[in-house]
């Protein structure tokens, strides 16, 4: 199968993509591919919204400059810019599509305030902007004749010169990829002028993550095996408050930042409001400061979480800005009018990932990234509340503005067809859930808030053997979802752990103590 452009990923990246494009060029195809439904993306669970510079006590240079502090020094100061000036002109654009955000009386924006920020500027549909957002994508796509979106659709691996036999076939080229149907049990080829990865994050490796389960890490696993640049993996942001659940369970619910902002304090279970003692922002410090701050007071106190206090909040204001985590405490029997809210960090943001320029070009060919996938330098170390939505908006229009001034040449390329002689089905599936359950296990553990050269020299020999352990299964079996998700995982650990031990002093939402006993030893 041949397409102009293939995208990989439904999210607000590759579907403002895909819209952007197909309208320029109605003549040209666009294959849009994900591995759940349609709207299942890191998108549709993004509660806070779009940080943009909107309102006259705010500026570009005051977003800029917040940016820059919540990203210790290592953004790229120019694609920041870039970034901030871009918001107005994107969110026109959301508007015109159909996208809904709150305004109040008078018919502006109700403008929210999140970590990290010093003005208003948080634009927002209630506690579900993403959601909001990709249902208006959604519905322009399918508006789209030109446009071809495949549900249940998994994205094996990306095609390059070693796939193809080819002579015409060029180094350090994408040729498109390999794609599992996962309902019919096949894998066929998607042959591609252009290759956009908009697969979003990795908070599934933690286990524990405010990321829905589709988060593997498959975007940054293929451009890593595929020889792409990838880097700054060891900056993960922890979301601070999600919802602690006594039961374990993995499906983490996001408490958002912006009930911070709205006046929450967090306190440990004697009452007092710890925060205080940890940063003059209190409970509005950047989220590595409020993450390191909690996983500090755990640490002194042996308990599992502390609790967000809302009680002293009006109870009205709260359900009208967050109906859907008032619904969420009342479903977990938390009344928050009078009980605190019991939270925990857990894995929330890759800042790292698939390295690329202004125009989103990838260090390979014809592959193109956009996304939580991507390291832009727009986030540095840590990344300020809401500008990811912004961001996955301004890469996705300068990828289409780039696309529309290149042509691409269409190869008549032989690709050979996905070659899985020799394999069967696997009678138990144990072998994968066993190590998907170490791996999450290994990376909270050993991996995680405050990490160590030690803790990390560990990891890496445990994950080596089940690295070993997953390839030699994956040679022998049948493609299924849940193998490659494993080994998209195992990948993305082994980034995430030597770039870990890589980093030699403590930025932004990275700490490890190594780094202090060096600083220390030098001074």
């Amino acid at each position: 199968m041949s397409t102009n452009y293939l995208v990989i990923g439904s999210g607000i990246a590759g579907l403002t993509f895909a819209v952007k494009i197909a309208e320029k060029f109605p003549d040209r195809r666009v294959i849009v591919i994900t591995k759940a439904n349609e709207d299942e993306s890191n998108t549709k669970y993004a509660q806070g919204g779009v940080a943009i510079v909107l309102d006259d006590k705010d500026s570009f240079k005051k977003h800029v400059k917040d940016t820059l502090i919540a990203g210790d020094g290592l953004c790229d100061e120019a694609v920041v810019k870039m970034v901030v000036r871009e918001g107005p002109k994107r969110l026109e654009e959301l508007l015109l599509w159909g996208a809904n955000f709150d305004t109040d009386a008078s018919g502006d924006f109700n403008l929210g305030k999140e970590g990290g920020h010093s003005e208003y500027r948080i634009v927002h549909h209630k506690d579900i902007t993403g959601y909001e957002i990709e249902r208006a994508l959604l519905k322009k796509v399918h508006e789209l004749k030109n446009v071809t979106l495949w549900s249940h659709h998994f994205a094996i691996d990306l095609i390059t010169k070693h796939h193809i036999i080819d002579s015409q076939a060029k180094d350090n080229t994408c040729y498109g990829a390999y794609v599992f149907d996962q309902k019919k049990g096949t894998i066929f080829t998607i042959k591609a002028d252009s290759t956009l990865l908009a697969a979003g994050g990795i908070g599934r490796v933690y286990g524990h993550t405010t990321n829905p389960v589709i988060a593997t890490g498959d975007g940054i696993a293929m451009a890593y095996r595929a020889k792409a640049r990838i880097t700054d993996m060891e900056f993960i942001q922890f979301h601070p408050t999600a919802l602690y659940d006594a039961r374990g369970d993995q499906s983490s619910f996001l408490i958002s930042e912006a009930v911070r902002g709205m006046g929450a304090y967090l306190r440990n279970k004697i009452g007092y409001r710890f925060m205080l003692g940890y940063d003059e922002r209190a409970e509005l410090a950047s989220r590595d400061i409020v993450s390191q701050s909690i996983d500090s007071e755990l640490k002194k106190t042996g308990d599992t979480h502390v609790f967000l206090d809302c009680t002293h909040l009006d109870i009205e204001e709260f359900k009208k800005h967050f109906p859907n985590i008032y619904k969420k405490c009342k479903q977990s029997h938390i009344d928050v009018a009078t009980d605190w809210i019991p939270v925990v960090p857990a894995s929330h943001y890759l800042c790292g990932g698939i390295d690329v320029d202004m125009d989103g070009k990838t260090s390979i060919n014809n592959l193109f990234a956009c996304g939580e996938c991507t390291r832009t330098g727009l986030h540095g170390a840590n990344r300020l509340a809401s500008n990811s939505l912004l961001e996955a908006l301004v890469y996705a229009h300068n990828i289409f503005k780039y696309h529309s001034e290149h042509t691409y040449e269409t190869l008549e390329l032989e690709i050979p067809e996905w070659n899985d002689e020799g394999t069967t089905v696997p009678r138990e599936h144990v072998i994968i859930q066993y190590n998907l359950k170490q791996l999450q296990a290994l990376m909270r553990d050993y991996v995680g808030i405050v990490r160590s050269n030690s803790r990390l020299t560990k990891a890496i020999k445990h994950l080596d053997l089940m690295s070993a352990e997953v390839e030699e299964f994956y040679k022998q079996a049948k493609v299924s979802t849940s193998l490659c998700e494993l080994r998209n995982m195992i990948n993305v650990a082994h980034l995430i752990i030597n770039q870990s031990i890589a980093r030699k002093e403590n930025k932004g939402g990275f700490y490890k103590l190594d780094n202090i006993k060096e600083n220390e030893t030098e001074a």
